[in-house]
């Protein structure tokens, strides 16, 4: 394996596990939304692909201090807020 592969592979991997440290932020995020209802009600409705962006676009992902929300982070919500749906 070459520097470069191995250092990319290791962004990814901490990319993962922030996404993941983050995740109950995210969800909690979604409870404390004054319209957690409707857009809960959405993410069951929606397929796959919508999901990540209807958690994107609620701001659910947005990480304190940045100023769009995270892809990883995203993606990791929605399955974490569809996983018993």
């Amino acid at each position: 394996m070459t520097g470069s592969s191995a250092t990319e592979m290791s962004g990814k991997d901490s990319m993962a596990a922030v996404a993941m440290a983050l995740t109950p932020y995210c969800v909690q995020n979604s409870k404390d939304d004054p319209n957690s209802t409707d857009l809960m009600a959405q993410l069951k409705k929606a397929t796959t692909y919508q999901r990540r962006g209807i958690v994107e676009k609620a701001g659910w992902a947005t990480p304190l201090g940045a100023e769009k929300p995270d892809r990883a982070l995203a993606e990791a919500c929605q399955i974490a807020l569809t996983k018993d749906a």
